[in-house]
């Protein structure tokens, strides 16, 4: 896939989904991840991230490549995994989310060292804190190697918030996007809550998107 330059100077990444994938320091490890494979030194590896942060496109780009099926980890078939032919990659999306199956996962990982099978894990949290009671497969989870999203730069966000803007067909000032961008927490999802209640705010009062609207808005949504 290719890197072009996208508005403020941005890399943007050719998506294999519905949406394009924007590449900053907070998610390059991650993107490196998904081009390295299959030259992985780990077979087994894990993509940590919160909501919103683009695992689920990764892993869909991942997918795309390497023919990867998407395993429930709350239902995960042994039989199918015992199936899987030497070699093969597949992916286990929200690994954590309980009540996930712990014998089945520990099964996966003792399978996948003996039939070289390709496995990436997502989780929204490093393996120390799922609650894991298997210490067998505690070791092997806090084992394994880890590539984390990290928390988005500014720019990040205001590009993201720039094509969130966009799709809905609304112009915005870029003072006006500088100013949100300060004044909102540093993540995608809530880059995305903040244009959409800045575009409820401004269909239901009538008014143009300005920074006193935007102002209005953050100002109802903090927390009292």
């Amino acid at each position: 896939m290719t890197v072009a330059q996208l508005t403020l100077d941005l890399p943007h990444r050719a998506a294999l989904g519905a949406e394009d994938f924007l590449v900053s320091d907070c998610n390059l490890a991650a993107v490196r991840l998904i081009d390295a494979w299959p030259e992985w030194h780990d077979r087994v590896q894990l993509l940590i991230g919160p909501p919103a942060s683009g695992k689920t496109h990764l892993v869909r780009v991942w997918q795309a490549l390497s023919g990867a099926p998407s395993l429930d980890p709350v239902n995960l078939d042994i039989d199918f995994i015992d199936a899987m032919g030497e070699g093969t990659a597949l992916v286990v999306e929200d690994a954590e989310r309980i009540p996930y199956d712990e014998k089945a996962l520990f099964h996966l990982f003792n399978l996948a060292r003996e039939k070289h099978l390709f496995v990436l894990l997502t989780a929204r949290m490093p393996p120390a804190r799922w609650g894991t009671s298997l210490p067998d497969l505690g070791s092997r989870l806090n084992a394994l190697p880890a590539v984390e999203i990290g928390a988005p730069d500014e720019a990040l966000l205001r590009t993201v918030m720039l094509k969130h803007f966009a799709d809905r067909q609304l112009d915005i000032d870029p003072k006006v996007l500088e100013f949100i961008a300060l004044h909102i927490d540093r993540s995608l999802a809530a880059a995305a809550e903040a244009v959409a209640a800045v575009d409820r705010a401004a269909l239901a009062t009538g008014r143009k998107i300005s920074r006193q609207l935007v102002n209005e808005v953050l100002t109802n949504a903090a927390p009292d």
